[in-house]
C-alpha cells in the first residue's frame, strides 16, 4: 500500500487529486488477492458489492464527508445489511436486511465497509483461538505464534495489517482492548450507551459496547465524533453531548494527576512490566504526578464477571442453539457459558449488591486523581500457551479489562513500545463514565511522544502537531475571592458540588475588592478597575454540570463572569455589576487588605 491508511493521510491524499476512493479499494481488493485467504475476515465484500458505496461518494468529498472514502471492517457480530452476521456460528447465521445504527453512522459518513472479520465466537473469550475450523483462527499481525487476542480478533488484525483504516470490534469484558493491545493500536472502549448497540449480537446485553481500533488517536476521535449519536430506538442507548457537557478532544493539559495501581497489584509479566514503567515515566513528563492507588475493589470487581451470575447472560443469547446443535457451539465457550444455566435469582441479587459496594469503593477511589493508568493486560501468551490451558490463560488476560463495564467507566489502550522481540505492548488510561475525549487526549499526548510505526505495517507514524485547541474534561474552574474560600461559610457549596481546590493564587494587578453591606455571612464583591491591585483569590475546580444551580443562588450585585489572573489567564469567577455597590447599603473600599483573609483577620 502506498499510502499510510490514516483518514487523515487518505484525506490529504484525495485533496491533491493523488487518489480517489476507487482506487484506493481497488489496491486493497487486488492486495488481498495477493494475500489469499485470510482467517481474519469471515466476509469480504467483493468489487460488486462495493460498488454502491463508491457509488454513494460522487459529488461528495472530505469537506463534506467526514468519513470519505475511508476503509473500515465490521466485527461479525455486528450487522451491515445483505450480508450474512454469524457471531462465529454458521448455524447461527442470518442476514439482516438493515446495517447496525452504529454502521449505518459511518456509511452515511463516507466510510466503505470491506468485510465482517472474524472473532472468538458469540464474542466470548479474550485469546482469539475460540474461532471454528471452518472460519480458522487469525495470526497476531506481528507473530503468527502469538495470540492476537479476542474476541474482536479479526478487526485488529486486519487494521494493524493496513487492510482498512479502523475497524469495529465489541467490548464486554476487553474484547476491543486485549487485540488492540497485541496489534499496536488505539482501542477505545467508549461508555456504556455512548454508541448504539442496536444491530449488535449481544454477549452480556446490560455490558456490551461496540468498540474502535484505530491506528491513531486522531482517528479513534473522529469515528467517536460520527458515532457517538443517541439512539432513542435502542433500549442501552444513553443521551450525553461532549460540548454540552464542557468535554472536547485536543490538546492534554500541562499538569494533571494520574492513579496507579500498586506494583504488587499489576500482575504483569517483565515485558508488561517494562510498559507500565515506560508510561508512568512518559505521564511524568508530560506533566502527571503519578498517585498509587490500592485498586484491589477494581479487581474483585472484575471476578464477579465470570465467577459471578452475569454469565447467565451470555447463555440467555444462545441457550437454544445450546439445547438444539451443541456441536455448533466452540467447546470452550459451551463449556463457559451452560454455566449460566445454573445461578438462581438470588445469586443475581448477591452479586448486585456486591457489586454496588465495589463501585461505591472504586468511584471514591478513582475520584482521587484526574485519570487512571493500568496495564491493558498481563502477558502476551503463544497460541500453545492457550491450547494447553484455555480458560486459565484468557482469565490472566482480563485481570484489568473485566471489571470496566461493570463500574461503568471508559477506558482506552493505549501503546506505548515494544518487547525485544518486537511484539507490540501497551497500557489504559480510564475514568468515570464519559470520560471518553480526555482519555483520547491524553493518549494522543503519549503518542506524540512515543511515535510508535502504525499498526504492523512498519509505516512511520506522521509528526504531530500542537492540537488547536485544548482539550476540556466536563469541568470549570472558578475564582472565589471570599465567603466561598477554603474554610469560609459558603465554601461548602463548592465542595458539595464536588469542588476541588486547585490553587491559591492572585488576580492580575487591575482589582479593588469591597466588603458589601448585610449578611450573614459577610460578603466582598471584586471590581476590575485599571487603578486596583492584585487580589488573594482561589481556583476551584467543578463539574460543568453544576455551575448553574451555583449562579441561581447567587444574590445581586454579584455574579459570574471572567477574572484575570496575575498570570494573565482568564477564568470564570465571581464579579459585582458596576455601579451597584451601594445598593442595599454602603461597601466598604477593603482592596489596601490584598484579599477577603485579609480583611477579616482584622477585625478579629
Amino acid at each position: 500500500m502506498r499510502y499510510a491508511l490514516t483518514i487523515e493521510s487518505l484525506h490529504t491524499a484525495y485533496q491533491q487529486g493523488d487518489l480517489t476512493p476507487t482506487q484506493l479499494i481497488d489496491e486493497l481488493l487486488a492486495q488481498a488477492e495477493r494475500h489469499g485467504a485470510e482467517p481474519a475476515w469471515i466476509t469480504r465484500l467483493d468489487r460488486a458489492q462495493l460498488a454502491p458505496y463508491l457509488q454513494r461518494l460522487e459529488g461528495e468529498s472530505p469537506e463534506t464527508l467526514p468519513l470519505y472514502g475511508i476503509p473500515f471492517a465490521i466485527k461479525d457480530n455486528i450487522d451491515l445489511a445483505g450480508v450474512p452476521t454469524t457471531a462465529g456460528s454458521p448455524a447461527y447465521a442470518y442476514t439482516p436486511q438493515e446495517s447496525a445504527f452504529v454502521v449505518q453512522r459511518l456509511i452515511d459518513a463516507g466510510a466503505i465497509p470491506m468485510g465482517k472479520t472474524n472473532l472468538d465466537q458469540f464474542a466470548t473469550g479474550l485469546v482469539g483461538e475460540r474461532a471454528l475450523d471452518v472460519y480458522g483462527t487469525p495470526a497476531n499481525a506481528f507473530d503468527p505464534e502469538r495470540v492476537p487476542g479476542g474476541s474482536s480478533s479479526g478487526s485488529a488484525v486486519v487494521t494493524a495489517a493496513g487492510m482498512v483504516s479502523f475497524a469495529l470490534g465489541t467490548d464486554t469484558a476487553g474484547s476491543g482492548r486485549v487485540p488492540a493491545c497485541f496489534n499496536n493500536l488505539y482501542g477505545v472502549k467508549p461508555s456504556l450507551g455512548l454508541l448504539s448497540t442496536r444491530g449488535v449480537v449481544p454477549a452480556c446485553a446490560t455490558l456490551d459496547t461496540i468498540s474502535l481500533f484505530t491506528l491513531t488517536a486522531d482517528d479513534a476521535a473522529k469515528v467517536l465524533g460520527v458515532t457517538a449519536v443517541y439512539d432513542d430506538q435502542c433500549a442501552w442507548s444513553r443521551k450525553h453531548d461532549f460540548a454540552v457537557y464542557g468535554q472536547r478532544y485536543g490538546q492534554a493539559p500541562a499538569t494533571f494527576r494520574f492513579g496507579v495501581p500498586l506494583a504488587s497489584q499489576w500482575h504483569t509479566d517483565a515485558a508488561y512490566t517494562q510498559g507500565m514503567q515506560q508510561a508512568i515515566a512518559e505521564l511524568e513528563a508530560l506533566g502527571g504526578e503519578k498517585v498509587e492507588l490500592d485498586c484491589s475493589p477494581l479487581l474483585a470487581a472484575a471476578r464477579l464477571l465470570y465467577e459471578g451470575p452475569w454469565v447467565a447472560e451470555r447463555y440467555h443469547v444462545i441457550r437454544e442453539l445450546m439445547q438444539r446443535e451443541p456441536q455448533a457451539v466452540h467447546p470452550v465457550t459451551f463449556g463457559i457459558t451452560q454455566g449460566g444455566a445454573t445461578p438462581l435469582a438470588v445469586d443475581a441479587f448477591d452479586a448486585r449488591y456486591k457489586l454496588a459496594e465495589f463501585k461505591r469503593q472504586a468511584d471514591t477511589l478513582i475520584g482521587q486523581v484526574d485519570v487512571m493508568l493500568s496495564p491493558t493486560t498481563v502477558t502476551h501468551p503463544t497460541k500453545a500457551d492457550v491450547a494447553a490451558d484455555p480458560i486459565g490463560v484468557n482469565s490472566r488476560l482480563g485481570t484489568w479489562t473485566n471489571f470496566m463495564n461493570l463500574l461503568d467507566y471508559s477506558a482506552l489502550a493505549v501503546p506505548i513500545g515494544f518487547t525485544d522481540d518486537n511484539l507490540p505492548v501497551g497500557v489504559t488510561l480510564f475514568g468515570p463514565v464519559f470520560d471518553d475525549l480526555s482519555l483520547l487526549s491524553l493518549g494522543r499526548a503519549l503518542e506524540a511522544r512515543s511515535m510508535l510505526p502504525l499498526g504492523a505495517t512498519g509505516v512511520a507514524r506522521s509528526a504531530l502537531t500542537a492540537h488547536a485547541t485544548t482539550a476540556q474534561d466536563g469541568t470549570l474552574e472558578l475564582v472565589v475571592c471570599g465567603a466561598h474560600l477554603q474554610g469560609l461559610p459558603l465554601n461548602h457549596q463548592l465542595t458539595e458540588r464536588g469542588g476541588q481546590l486547585i490553587s491559591t493564587t492572585h488576580s492580575a494587578p487591575r482589582y479593588k475588592l469591597f466588603a458589601l453591606a448585610g449578611g450573614p455571612p459577610k460578603r466582598p464583591a471584586m471590581l476590575r478597575d485599571e487603578h486596583g491591585q492584585a487580589i488573594e483569590v482561589e481556583v476551584w475546580r467543578l463539574p460543568i454540570a453544576t455551575i448553574g444551580s451555583l449562579l441561581a443562588g447567587i444574590p445581586a450585585p454579584l455574579g459570574l463572569g471572567q477574572v484575570e489572573l496575575a498570570d494573565g489567564s482568564w477564568k470564570c469567577g465571581f464579579i459585582c455589576t458596576a455601579g451597584a455597590l451601594n445598593e442595599g447599603g454602603k461597601a466598604e473600599d477593603i482592596t489596601a487588605f490584598g484579599g477577603w483573609r485579609g480583611w477579616l483577620a482584622s477585625h478579629s
